[in-house]
């Protein structure tokens, strides 16, 4: 199976030691050092005072993802159809639902309870932009990114239009990040055309394989990539970042792989 060639216009980058994705660029070239350094969130002045006061780190986090690649794309967010993927959603809310849960008093508050809906950011993200195109929320555990994107590309094969990925991962507290082990947030943005634009970067086709995934070979990235699922796409995001063509295959199922080939 092979899909389509689809076009990105688009491309964001939020990340430890990646503050846009011009830094996130400059060290996948090789060009900069890369330095895991703590995320910084910009406040979502988008949404409403109201609704801006009760959103957590995986709102802002989608939200500074998804308004970035928008406007790399030069589009308008209220008309794209878009998808957002994360393994967890807000992971620090459902810590904190848990935690009271286990107390005496059990009494959940109404914030925390509708931020705990895996919809949550697409929801959001509709109040700010005004969207009302198809919007897809979905998770597929460590194969997120992969599922997004295949998501994503096959909306946009099937409408002719344009869409909007957005994958994002937040970090568990303990005791639960002892067993889901994702060290930072992180978010990765696109925006896929069916059509060639002046703002097409590259051209992808993708295809499903059985060859390993390709790796890293930058120790510190590559660690990302294996503890982060948004970060499964780096090798990718390298590839962009040299600005040629090539393949590279990325993390999917157990016994298969999403093969990424990119022409400029």
């Amino acid at each position: 199976m092979s899909t389509a060639t689809i076009y990105l216009d688009g491309l964001s980058v939020l990340g430890p030691g990646m503050a846009d994705w011009n830094a996130a660029a400059a060290c996948l070239r090789g060009e900069q050092p890369f330095a895991v350094a703590d995320v910084s969130l910009p406040p979502v002045t988008a949404l409403p005072a109201t609704e801006r006061r009760r959103v957590g780190v995986a709102v802002k986090l989608a939200m500074a993802t998804g308004f970035a690649a928008v406007e790399a794309a030069g589009a308008d967010a209220a008309l794209l159809a878009n998808v957002f993927c994360s393994t967890g959603g807000d992971c620090d809310n459902c810590h904190n639902l848990l935690d009271v849960l286990a107390s005496d008093q059990r009494l959940v508050s109404p914030t925390r309870f509708h931020n705990s809906v895996h919809n949550a950011p697409a929801g959001y993200w509709g109040i700010a932009t005004g969207c009302t195109a198809a919007s897809t929320s979905l998770c597929a555990y460590d194969a997120t990114f992969a599922a997004g994107l295949l998501e994503t590309v096959t909306q946009v094969q099937a409408d002719g239009g344009s869409g909007l990925l957005v994958a994002f991962d937040t970090a568990y507290p303990q005791p639960l990040y002892a067993q889901r082990p994702i060290p930072y947030p992180m978010g990765v943005g696109m925006v896929l055309s069916a059509r060639r634009s002046d703002h097409s970067s590259a051209a992808l086709q993708l295809s499903l394989c059985n060859e390993a995934a390709s790796t890293m070979a930058d120790a510190t990235l590559e660690q990302l990539r294996q503890t982060i699922p948004a970060a499964r796409s780096l090798p990718l995001l390298q590839l962009l970042a040299q600005g040629g063509a090539g393949r590279v295959v990325l993390d999917y199922l157990d016994d298969c792989r999403l093969a990424v080939t990119v022409q400029a």
